[in-house]
């Protein structure tokens, strides 16, 4: 590998107006504006490393202003030097003591980390000429688990345990490797039809149309009134049917109480779904295992992890028995290396990972992570989300096909956003050139001052 230095970076905050047609919508986040702050690591080569976070709006910039703090941190670093023991520079972007008092390992510091972290990822991916989830299937076991901070999780998970893990799991990896090549790692499931937003006629319609395209699990937001999403959710099977081929899960975005959720979901047992996600506070383990048990008897299980902080919250909702389906977030944990650490512990305690893919960029990011996780980490297929939007604005784009995801073979990790979208959706961007500097973004600018 050449050297290279990191020289600098450059932030970008980029907006979508997806709050006009309620994209995005659920209970909790009723018009969002699907967003990325952007880490845009410049070098003395011809790569540069890019890295997003995800937000939905408001607050984009503060993310951006964040990562500023840590991008700092690797201006003058030598890629290799950065590389070589990944698990001390995760550490070591995560310790600058003044950063840590207002986020330590969470929020807007931690978002911002994930796409820092993510960037240099991109950018090594890059000068190898590798799509990211391939460097890390082509790694060692001790390859693999030098790239993770083991602080506080030791108690779930030791060093020694994950090598063990990761070495058993390569019994059958090279057939799991050949399916990656043949895009057969990841199925996909959707979220495009179930908006919260969206009339029922345009719910149905597009059911029945991702029913064609050979989708078979299908999920649906929930949390308004129980008569409205009984409505929605029978709309739904009866489209889909009751076929144990085609699967029905809902998501409440934390909109309820403990008691609440486990009423609520009481009521929609009928319409057989396989999870509630986020059914109360993510924070809320004990709450989570809760809801978990009073469902046990309806056959429903409890999905989370969407908006778990990083891997100590984890830990416990898998040590706890609190979940049934773990949900990582590409960028709201602190990057791959992050993230690593949760599949693994999620393998040791036997929980499947389903990802979070919900928004704008997700889905180009963790179509690496599934495919890591089927090839070098728990061997099993699980699906992931894959919502249709926005992804004509990336390089390479995550696609679906025939119900799988197809595999990235592009240099990098898929969130590289062309030029032109950047500047035509940059916030508040130039006159003349950003969108929200036209007539058409009044009504949501004048939204945000009330």
């Amino acid at each position: 590998m050449p050297e290279i230095t990191i020289t600098g970076w450059r932030t970008r905050d980029v907006r979508f107006p997806t709050s006009l047609d309620k994209t995005g919508s659920d209970a909790m986040n009723a018009a969002g504006d699907y967003s990325s702050a952007y880490c845009i690591l410049e070098t003395d080569s011809e790569f540069t490393g890019h890295g997003m976070t995800f937000t939905i709006g408001r607050g984009n910039d503060i993310v951006c202003a964040a990562i500023n703090y840590l991008g700092d941190r690797l201006k003058g670093r030598t890629l290799s030097s950065l590389v070589a023991d990944w698990g001390a520079t995760w550490r070591y972007l995560v310790n600058d003591s003044q950063l840590r008092w207002i986020g330590p390992e969470k929020g807007v510091i931690h978002l911002a980390l994930g796409a820092v972290v993510n960037a240099v990822w991109d950018l090594w991916a890059k000068v190898l000429g590798k799509p990211v989830w391939r460097i890390i299937a082509e790694m060692t076991p001790e390859e693999v688990v030098r790239c993770i901070d083991f602080r506080y999780i030791t108690d779930a998970i030791t060093p020694e345990e994950a090598i063990a893990l990761l070495k058993k799991a390569e019994e059958g990896k090279a057939q799991r490797f050949q399916d990656a090549l043949d895009s057969k790692a990841v199925p996909a499931y959707t979220t495009s039809a179930g908006w919260l937003g969206y009339g029922e006629d345009k719910m149905k319609g597009l059911l029945e149309e991702t029913l064609k395209a050979g989708y078979k699990h299908f999920k649906l937001k929930v949390g308004t009134s129980v008569d409205q999403d009984k409505r929605r959710l029978q709309i739904a099977r009866d489209v889909i049917g009751y076929d144990a081929g085609n699967v029905l899960m809902v998501d409440a975005n934390q909109i309820w109480s403990v008691p609440e959720a486990i009423a609520h979901m009481t009521e929609l047992a009928p319409y057989k779904p396989w999870f509630i996600e986020e059914p109360t506070s993510p924070d809320d383990i004990l709450g989570h295992r809760a809801v978990r048990e009073a469902l046990k008897p309806f056959g429903i299980g409890v999905a989370t992890g969407e908006m778990c902080q990083n891997r100590v919250v984890f830990k416990q909702l898998l040590a706890s028995g609190a979940i049934d389906v773990c949900q990582i977030d590409a960028c709201r944990l602190g990057g791959v290396n992050e993230v690593l650490a949760v599949l693994l512990m999620a393998a040791k305690f036997g929980v499947p990972v389903v990802p979070h893919s919900g928004g704008v960029g997700l889905p180009e990011y963790t179509q690496h992570l599934s495919t890591i996780d089927y090839v070098v980490v728990s061997g099993k297929l699980s699906v992931l989300e894959y919502v249709d939007h926005l992804h004509e604005h990336f390089l390479h784009p995550s696609a679906v096909k025939d119900g799988y995801y197809q595999t990235p073979t592009n240099p990098g990790y898929s969130v590289e956003m062309k030029p032109e979208s950047m500047d035509r959706f940059s916030f508040p961007g130039e006159d003349g050139v950003s969108w929200w500097k036209s007539e058409e973004a009044r009504p949501i600018l004048e939204g945000e001052k009330i």
